[in-house]
């Protein structure tokens, strides 16, 4: 039987902390703080897929981050938030290349028939759900944006 993101979360914690792999460490121990902290807001116990969501959450706020660290020029901080973007994106399904993301964009503008920017909340929430966790929610509004102008 396959471990549950969560156990193999912890396993990894573990492992990182025997390593004194701090970066990882606080990667995997963040991502996990999150995962409980919806849990005791919602009062749920998350599945994978909902964990993938809330990985994917943490990925982008550090990639978000980046650009503020990039302009304080710490290179420390920068590689170190590289380092945990790496470590998440490995919990993360195989992300959807801008090929096949550009050919799915095509693909559900004709499926829609979608002609203008009116159509715009339609392909994203259909590219959205087809891409789950597999590419950037920017990269699809751009692509979008640029097929349907």
């Amino acid at each position: 039987m396959n471990m549950s993101l969560k156990d193999r979360l912890l396993e990894d914690m573990k492992a990182a902390m025997k390593e004194k792999d701090l970066v990882r460490k606080n990667a995997v121990q963040m991502v996990r703080a999150a995962i409980l902290q919806v849990e005791k807001d919602d009062k749920i116990t998350l599945d994978d897929e909902k964990i993938l969501e809330v990985i994917y959450k943490e990925v982008k706020k550090r990639k978000d981050a980046l650009p503020e660290y990039e302009k304080s020029g710490r290179q420390d901080l920068i590689d170190d938030l590289n380092k945990e973007i790496e470590v998440l994106m490995s919990y993360l399904p195989k992300q959807l290349t801008e090929q096949e993301l550009e050919q799915m964009v095509k693909e559900t503008i004709q499926e829609l028939n979608a002609s203008s920017m009116k159509d715009m909340g339609k392909v994203m929430s259909s590219m959205m759900s087809k891409t789950k966790g597999r590419a950037d929610g920017k990269t699809i509004n751009a692509l979008v944006k640029k097929y349907l102008a």
